[in-house]
């Protein structure tokens, strides 16, 4: 029933936007063989009106039938890390953040912070979302990779130029009966003491949560709830969408792309670069396209690059 459903999302918009279509070009016709100019004209009037809406449907269409992998309909575990560069890339990391999540705000998606590791003196060191909603993974996916800011430093009294680079992971929620083994002898598990805004459990008790798998260095952590044990079961989540989409990764030979061979969050490994100085623009280095408009991005206006990026990948 559960596929049957879904099958009916797709089928369903579709038949009915061939329907809209039909009655448009029919419309369309008898305008044109009308023989009374003010029937005709009102006749025309309703085509301009509707067609907007058409086109907009199709274009929505199209971008669903661009999320048709096997985990775009899931949520997603998004992951920031600041690059070298200290407190300028702290703070850039802190920016992508935030245009991450005005981006899930536009799409209706829920953001819940699952870790937050402050800057020594501003921004971020690392930081963990968990994203909620239709799709979330589909059409976040488009941002993994090592992003580039160049400004004018706010933290540089001569007010010289600075290069940031801060990375971004994101990975599918998977299912709980999804077979990855974890061998308990594989993890190193450290608690500590919640950094949180406040409330009365913070920095009272070591209920947050970072665990290790050693095989592969991959670092989780949690400190959103009050309990250990819950903070562990949202960290062994995120280990294993991280360990499955490692695995999905070796098989397309995708990391390269990626990160670069050696995975560096550093020049020459960026997906995208914003620029604020000496002109400003976004290019996306994967596809190409570009925009002026760095503020409208930054402010969560992602669609445009998520599109061309989904344009551009094979279907799987």
């Amino acid at each position: 029933m559960n596929r049957l459903a879904a099958e009916r999302a797709v089928v369903g918009p579709f038949e009915s936007l061939a329907a809209q279509i039909h009655a448009l070009t029919d419309l369309l016709a008898m305008a044109n063989e009308e023989s009374d100019p003010e029937m005709a004209r009102l006749a025309l009037e309703e085509v301009e009106r509707d067609l907007p809406t058409i086109e907009a449907t199709a274009a929505d269409l199209e971008r669903k039938s661009l999320l048709n992998g096997p985990l775009d309909a899931r949520n997603a575990f998004v992951s920031f890390h600041a690059g070298a560069g200290g407190t300028e890339s702290c703070d850039w990391a802190a920016m992508l953040v935030r245009m991450i999540r005005r981006y899930c705000d536009r799409k209706g998606f829920q953001t819940e912070i699952l870790d937050w590791q402050d800057g020594e003196e501003a921004g971020i060191k690392s930081a963990t979302l968990k994203v909620t909603g239709p799709y979330a993974y589909g059409l976040l996916k488009s941002e993994r990779g090592v992003h580039r800011l160049v400004r004018i430093s706010p933290f540089d009294a001569n007010k010289r130029r600075h290069t940031s680079f801060a990375a971004v992971d994101v990975v599918a929620e998977v299912d709980d009966d999804l077979e990855i083994e974890i061998n308990e002898a594989d993890l190193k598990v450290d608690t500590f003491r919640s950094s949180g805004a406040g409330g009365q459990h913070v920095n009272k008790t070591e209920s947050a949560i970072r665990v290790t798998h050693l095989p592969t260095g991959i670092v989780v952590a949690c400190q959103s709830e009050r309990s250990q044990h819950q903070n562990r079961a949202i960290a062994m989540a995120m280990l294993k969408a991280r360990l499955y989409e490692m695995e999905r990764d070796r098989k397309k030979r995708e990391m390269d792309r990626f990160y670069g061979e050696k995975g560096d969050i550093a020049w020459g490994s960026q997906i995208r670069s914003y620029v604020l100085q000496p002109y400003t623009q976004v290019r996306d280095e994967r596809t190409e396209l570009k925009t002026p408009n760095v503020q409208a991005v930054l402010d969560g206006d992602l669609d445009p690059f998520v599109e061309a990026f989904l344009k551009q990948q094979p279907r799987e």
